[in-house]
């Protein structure tokens, strides 16, 4: 075997090696973080009183067991999932549409789901032995979807560029806004609070039905994702060029936008909008494991992770009487974030 040969394959399975690494300490990050957001809160818990809430241990206290599995569990948990569901969301999209400022976010998507979830919390839209929880997320997968397609209409046939798919895209954001508010006009006073609390982004609500139908979501729809993994690869090279390749764009595309529809209206519906996880956790695992979608996306996910954990304990660490909403948490981050992304792009 050539030298050359030898060295790139040697080369290959040390950064195999690498990233295989990163994302085990990744993982092990989550847990470290998901132990210390369990410990926090109004009534902080010491380690050795969680560790005996956790095993059911006959020496912890009754009323610590119900906090520890019946409240700060499923939120912490909530915290996990629905951080990967944006973050696998906000790696698909940036991919598809060929855009590092896209996400669910920014590009309206969330906002769409937000306003199809408002109309049924405001207006109590309901179908015949119909949950009401199952037609507030179906509204809101339903104006998320629609809203992907168009973003991905004007990407294909406008031929608008970077910076005018992101004019677009906060347009959508501020017209879906608008119609909320004027949702909001006509709320009564306890649909109103209901509604406020809820577009602030909040993991309060949580419970292990929700948590539920967050996780059977993801774990639906990522190994469609990772089954497309190459395929959206060859995308970053290009329409063109993955078609030479023997990819079909149109339909990959269709099922990556589908796909953070699904993902974007769950988290939406169930805990409110948090923005920006999906425009940062991507940039995070483009930098450390690279544009192989085998990595890029499962990192994506576990950052999103990592980085709504994160907003919860900053949350619980800021506030003393009251837990600030993890939505406000993660929208101060993200918008220095943003401009610096976008100030980048301007430059090049």
């Amino acid at each position: 075997m050539p030298a050359r040969a030898l060295a790139s394959i040697v080369a290959y399975e040390r950064a195999w090696r690498q990233r295989k690494l990163f994302l085990t300490l990744l993982l092990a990050a989550i847990l470290a973080l998901v132990c210390i957001d369990l410990v926090l809160g109004p009534a902080r818990l010491s380690w050795p009183a969680l560790w005996q809430a956790l095993s059911g241990s006959r020496a912890s206290d009754p009323t610590l067991e119900v906090i520890v599995w019946q409240i700060r569990l499923p939120q912490a948990l909530m915290a996990v999932v629905v951080g990967a569901a944006l973050g696998l969301a906000g790696a698909e999209m940036q991919t598809v549409l060929n855009n590092p400022l896209a996400s669910p976010f920014t590009l309206g998507v969330s906002s769409a789901a937000a306003l199809g979830a408002a109309l049924t919390l405001v207006f109590n839209w309901q179908l015949p032995w119909v949950p009401i929880q199952y037609v507030l997320v179906l509204n809101a997968f339903v104006l998320a979807l629609l809203c992907a397609f168009l973003l991905d209409a004007v990407a294909r046939r406008a031929r608008i560029g970077t910076a005018g798919i992101v004019l677009f895209g906060i347009a959508l954001v501020f017209t879906f806004n608008a119609l909320l508010s004027l949702v909001q006009l006509t709320a009564s006073a306890a649909a109103l609070q209901d509604l406020v609390f809820w577009m602030m982004g909040s993991l309060e609500r949580s419970d292990w039905g929700k948590l539920a139908m967050m996780s059977a979501a993801l774990l639906a729809v990522l190994p469609f994702a990772m089954r497309n993994a190459w395929q959206l690869t060859a995308l970053r090279f290009g329409d063109d060029r993955a078609a030479s390749f023997g990819v079909d764009t149109q339909r990959i595309r269709r099922g990556a936008l589908l796909r953070v529809s699904v993902l974007a209206a769950l988290a939406v519906a169930l805990v409110g909008v948090i923005g920006f996880i999906g425009l940062v956790a991507p940039h995070i695992a483009r930098k450390l494991w690279g544009e192989d979608h085998r990595w890029y996306l499962p990192a994506s996910a576990c950052i999103g992770s990592a980085i709504l954990v994160c907003a919860s304990v900053a949350a619980k660490l800021i506030g003393t009487h009251t837990v600030i909403p993890v939505g406000i948490v993660t929208t101060l981050v993200g918008i220095p974030f943003f401009i610096v992304v976008l100030m980048r792009r301007t430059v090049q």
